[in-house]
């Protein structure tokens, strides 16, 4: 288990290596994320990934999302991306979105029970950037223990999992520590299933038919329609 602060050149260097290594043989990283920091493995080692859930105290009913490193990259592990997937990708990535879209079917890995789909993000963070192109595609998921705060450092995430994780990488705190939003594109309309650091009106804006994690279109909220309501009786007036 080592710490590499990699807001240092020489470290920098040294960490990424140790991580893609530990990657490459099946082991456990921290790294840093545009978002917070998450705990993440090969996503093709069925080992690696039983061990990313039993680390946060996860069952296999709660899959880790995938990180990749380009969005070239998400033609190689998802099929059928719906047009509105392919619209907010465009929008928002790299950045805090994360879109659930049907995986293709000959993959070998196994995220947990996804029901065929998959929850892919590509990150705006250089260094989990540069990691991803080293090591292909990523199951990653918040560096914490389920329950707990998400991790603001590695040095926090290293307090949570301990020797669960061969390699953190500290790149210092979190500017905005708050999760990606997650936005079900398998789902007709696409629905928001969690909202982070994209709110429900950023991707409507480019998405207007998308539902709220209640399942609400747009205007469609009580206090939407109260609001119309009461604009209508003033411009009676």
């Amino acid at each position: 288990m080592r710490l590499f602060n990699c807001r240092k050149i020489k470290d920098r260097a040294t960490g990424l290596k140790s991580a893609a290594r530990a990657v490459g043989g099946g082991k456990l990283v921290v790294i840093p994320t545009d978002t917070v920091y998450g705990i993440g493995c090969d996503a093709f080692s069925h080992a690696a990934v039983r061990a990313l859930l039993a680390a946060k105290g996860r069952g296999r009913d709660m899959a880790p999302p995938v990180l990749i490193g380009s969005k070239r990259a998400l033609d190689g592990i998802a099929s059928d991306v719906s047009a509105s997937a392919k619209e907010l990708i465009e929008a928002f990535w790299p950045g805090p979105l994360t879109v659930v879209v049907p995986y293709t079917p000959s993959l070998t890995w196994d995220l947990g029970d996804t029901d065929g789909t998959v929850a892919v993000r590509m990150p705006l963070h250089p260094l989990a950037l540069e990691l991803l192109k080293e090591t292909g595609p990523m199951a990653v998921s918040s560096a914490n223990k389920t329950g707990q705060p998400p991790a603001e450092t590695a040095a926090d995430a290293k307090a949570q999992l301990g020797a669960d994780v061969a390699v953190y990488l500290e790149a210092g705190a979190s500017e905005d520590n708050l999760p990606s939003t997650i936005v079900d594109c398998v789902a007709d309309p696409p629905q928001v299933l969690r909202e982070g650091a994209l709110t429900v009106e950023q991707i409507r804006k480019i998405v207007p038919e998308v539902l709220d994690a209640d399942g609400y279109g747009p205007g469609e909220r009580p206090e939407d329609r109260e609001t119309e309501d009461e604009l209508a009786e003033e411009s009676s007036e």
